[in-house]
């Protein structure tokens, strides 16, 4: 690791919670945790499918310690969100992109107007991110992805089993009126709608909400904002090919990747979570990057 990465100015942190309302009257808290000083910088982030916000807390914390502020998303339906799927409670991309990360997004402006804004999440998070960032190009000052990466079943090791996996996932949640993450050991209990949009960019590698009328992947292929993607080295979930699919939709955009291995991570294995219970070293990677350094 640089010197660069090692040296970083340590602040006290403070964290508080905001109460957050969508236009639809779905309720649920921001997680905000920042510099007792002055915040210059904050961060929008988004968690991966089916995991609850606070367990982004050693990450906040550790970005917050450098300067920089961050507020944690609640998906609906998880943590802190007072709706829950079930067949008379569903959504899709739609709510999340026009309501609830509208809502979110506006009341951590509201908290830290004269910072510079930057977006950013993991797995799913990170390609929802990329595409609420798409649909308010001049919002952010860039994006922050780790294990994130296209769910398309071609990028895959087990190609065929993930395609019907993709391919059962639907009809599962239409028929029980959500998909039991739980029970099956992926994801949380989720909304069919969110599976029925998921599903859909994983059999055809293509963006798209239901009921919502945006070419997702012209607006990817138009954005210009700086991207830095860190990928886990053994993550199975969220391969480099997987990382490529969705970094190659946005052409326009500066993009930095890096690989992360188990040294940056005091030992514990580089996969699609272990990142968060050690996150010190990626989140050096991303401050020194914001901070215009260069240094990946």
């Amino acid at each position: 690791m640089s010197a660069s990465l090692e040296a970083a100015p340590i602040h006290s942190v403070a964290t508080f919670v905001v109460a957050v309302t969508s236009t639809d009257g779905a309720h649920s808290e921001l997680i905000c945790v920042q510099p007792v000083e002055h915040v210059q910088q904050w961060i929008y982030w988004l968690p991966a499918l089916g995991v609850a916000a606070k367990h982004y807390l050693p990450l906040a914390e550790a970005f917050a310690a450098r300067g920089v502020a961050v507020a944690l998303h609640e998906w609906r339906g998880l943590g802190s969100s007072d709706r829950r799927a079930s067949r008379g409670s569903d959504w899709g991309y739609r709510q999340i992109l026009e309501m609830d990360l509208a809502a979110g997004v506006h009341e951590a402006r509201m908290r830290w107007p004269q910072a510079k804004p930057w977006i950013g999440g993991h797995s799913l998070g990170g390609q929802l991110a990329c595409l609420y960032a798409s649909l308010h190009p001049h919002d952010f000052a860039g994006i922050l992805l780790a294990a994130s990466g296209s769910p398309y079943w071609r990028n895959f090791a087990y190609a065929p089993l993930i395609f019907a996996a993709l391919v059962a996932a639907g009809p599962l949640s239409q028929l029980l009126g959500y998909l039991p993450g739980r029970r099956i050991g992926f994801g949380g209990n989720e909304a069919r709608g969110v599976i029925a949009d998921w599903s859909r960019s994983g059999r055809s590698g293509r963006y798209a909400a239901s009921s919502m009328g945006v070419d997702f992947e012209q607006q990817l292929a138009a954005l210009q904002m700086p991207v830095l993607a860190l990928q886990m080295r053994d993550d199975w979930l969220a391969p480099s090919r997987s990382l490529a699919w969705l970094l190659d939709k946005m052409p326009q955009a500066a993009k930095r990747t890096a690989i992360i291995g188990p040294d940056q991570l005091a030992g514990l294995p580089a996969d699609h979570f272990s990142w968060m219970k050690m996150p010190a070293s990626v989140v050096a990677k991303w401050a020194t990057w914001m901070n215009g350094d260069g240094h990946t």
